[in-house]
């Protein structure tokens, strides 16, 4: 007799659920005098994909000079492709036409996107600039490359800079100035180791637009020559300035000049005895500022 088999097929039924939708990053905000720009805005287009690594939550990011990248390990790790011109931008922030590269370490000048107007590389150890770091980028207006090791920079450095405005070499170790850009407003030299024969005669004399110069901390044994008229502001405090002369400030064969725009002269800190060379502020319109004794 034949066993009659039975077989029994279960089904279960497990109902389909919607796959959750993907997180939509939102766009990473920078603040830079009060003007908000989004991240997508300010970076080539091969960066769109990796700008996105840098948000890893909803947090907007306040932006000031000594801003950089931190807490996002993967983007050390992404290496500068061929396909663009922006590799520095990995390593510093890059917004609107300025560069942040600030206590990074950096031992050269970083290359930089051509359209770059303002670059903050402060407190690194760049020791030298030379004339091809800046020899594409002639849309600068502001570099600050205070706070480094800077010994040498070569002559014409900063020659095709023709819109550059100020310029700040504070706290280097420079021994002589270089060729200065024409459009400048305002220069910076403080603390270094510049002495009078590092400073050429007409070194100041062609810059017209020059109104803020700062060469206090220094090694200077005299007072630049041929200060331009549109100077404002002058420090040379806590150099060895000795002597003055009747032509420092003023113009000896002419007793009716005066020096409009001289607002301040700091010579504290230096051994000379101003007293003794009064007839050279008599173009002035308020003193020096030293020891009169």
């Amino acid at each position: 007799m034949k066993t009659l088999q039975t077989t029994f097929f279960l089904f279960v039924f497990v109902p389909l659920v919607n796959p959750a939708p993907p997180i939509q990053q939102e766009s990473l905000q920078f603040y830079e005098y009060d003007t908000d720009v989004t991240m997508e805005s300010l970076m080539h287009q091969d960066y769109e994909m990796q700008s996105k690594d840098i948000r890893k939550d909803g947090t907007n990011v306040s932006l000031d000079t000594s801003l950089r990248l931190q807490g996002d390990d993967s983007e050390l790790d992404v290496p500068p492709t061929k396909d663009t011109n922006l590799p520095t931008c990995l390593l510093c922030v890059c917004l609107s036409g300025s560069v942040y590269c600030e206590e990074i370490d950096i031992e050269a000048v970083p290359p930089l996107p051509k359209e770059t107007a303002y670059l903050y590389a402060r407190f690194n150890k760049i020791k030298r600039i030379a004339v091809s770091d800046f020899a594409d980028i002639t849309t600068l207006r502001r570099i600050d490359f205070s706070g480094n090791r800077i010994e040498e920079i070569e002559d014409g450095a900063f020659s095709k800079l023709l819109l550059l405005e100020e310029l700040s070499l504070a706290e280097n170790r420079l021994l002589k100035l270089p060729v200065l850009p024409p459009k400048l407003t305002t220069f910076n030299a403080n603390q270094n180791r510049i002495k009078s024969r590092g400073i050429k005669a007409n070194a100041f004399k062609k810059l017209t637009n020059l109104a803020y110069l700062y060469l206090g901390h220094n090694a200077l044994e005299s007072v630049p020559l041929n200060l331009p008229e549109s100077l404002r502001i002058l420090h040379l405090q806590y150099n060895n300035i000795t002597t003055i002369t009747d032509d420092t400030f003023c113009k000896s064969n002419n007793t009716r000049y005066i020096r409009t725009s001289m607002d301040e002269i700091r010579m504290e800190g230096n051994p000379v005895v101003l007293a003794k060379h009064v007839n050279a502020f008599s173009c002035l319109r308020t003193l020096p500022v030293g020891t009169y004794y």
